[in-house]
């Protein structure tokens, strides 16, 4: 087969995935760019242009910035609890002669198999303020105090939140921490036990410079899996309640467009996740870029 022929089969192989890509991917995208400069109720053929009104809006909205601050505190919170526990569950399951490692390995990555909806609605009955297992467990240890609406409160929704986030996340970047550690030669843990260094300077010296290129990658992943798969868990838990405290800019956008029928201002808040999503790209390429160097 020549060059020529070669890059016509190419070609011939590539179109379909390209056409497919192009209808169901880039066209909606693109769509939903312009669509951010209209009025439309998303069901009427009167469709009106309307400027950069919507963005306008969005600017003097409150509960758009309510919901972009819980943004921010899930993208921060999450991944770095997500992270702690992950690595030190991997550094415990391969730098210490722990038995039946395979059936904890097993055990902390089942939730991760788990479908997030089913998760959302099992710790939905876990945190329920009547009859839930955490309220129950809490009353019978004479822990009244500590008793809540787990779901129903200001004060308590995000963390309630942010625990199923991080209980179903741990197995499955643990899993890819104990694949990096396993590949760190072991004559350098001999040597540095030699030469008397301790099992945390081992950890900050050696294991977490030796694997950063993986622990780079995962935060990425943080970022986008939080950003994403917090829509699901609010949706099904709370609703972005009570009144507002858990909403996100995602499940605000779903509601400006398919509840209030206001798709042209939800296609403006979409714009303004786009916005962020490339900024925190932009900043943790550049910051991981500068980790790498240094380390």
């Amino acid at each position: 087969m020549n060059t020529k022929s070669r890059q016509w089969f190419l070609v011939f192989c590539t179109l379909p995935a390209l056409i497919i890509f192009s209808i169901f991917a880039l066209y909606p995208f693109f769509q939903a760019i312009v669509m951010a400069f209209y009025d439309w109720s998303g069901m009427s053929d009167e469709v009106t242009f309307i400027g950069l009104k919507n963005f306008e809006t969005l600017i003097h909205d409150p509960k758009v910035w309510t919901a972009l601050t819980n943004n921010v505190f899930l993208l921060l919170v999450v991944p770095t609890i997500t992270m702690g526990f992950s690595l030190l569950f991997a550094v415990l399951l391969t730098r210490r002669k722990l038995r039946e490692t395979t059936f904890y390995r097993t055990i902390f990555f089942f939730p991760n198999v788990l479908a997030i909806v089913v998760i959302s609605i099992l710790w939905s009955f876990i945190y329920h303020p009547t009859f839930g297992i955490l309220n129950s467990f809490l009353e019978a240890a004479g822990l009244n105090s500590w008793i809540h609406a787990w779901l129903g409160e200001k004060s308590t929704v995000l963390w309630a939140l942010i625990f199923p986030m991080v209980w179903q996340a741990i197995g499955y970047y643990m899993i890819i921490y104990i694949a990096a550690i396993q590949g760190i030669p072991n004559d350098i843990y001999e040597a540095a036990v030699i030469d008397g260094a301790s099992e945390w300077k081992q950890f900050t010296h050696m294991t977490v410079p030796l694997i950063w290129g993986i622990l780079r990658i995962t935060i990425i992943f943080f970022f986008i899996q939080v950003f994403n798969q917090s829509f699901v868990y609010i949706q099904v838990m709370t609703d972005g309640g009570p009144d507002g405290s858990s909403e996100i800019l995602m499940t605000y956008m779903y509601k400006q467009a398919f509840q209030n029928g206001n798709f042209g201002y939800a296609m403006a808040v979409g714009v303004f996740m786009l916005f962020i999503s490339l900024t925190l790209s932009f900043i943790s390429d550049r910051l991981m870029g500068q980790d790498a160097v240094e380390y």
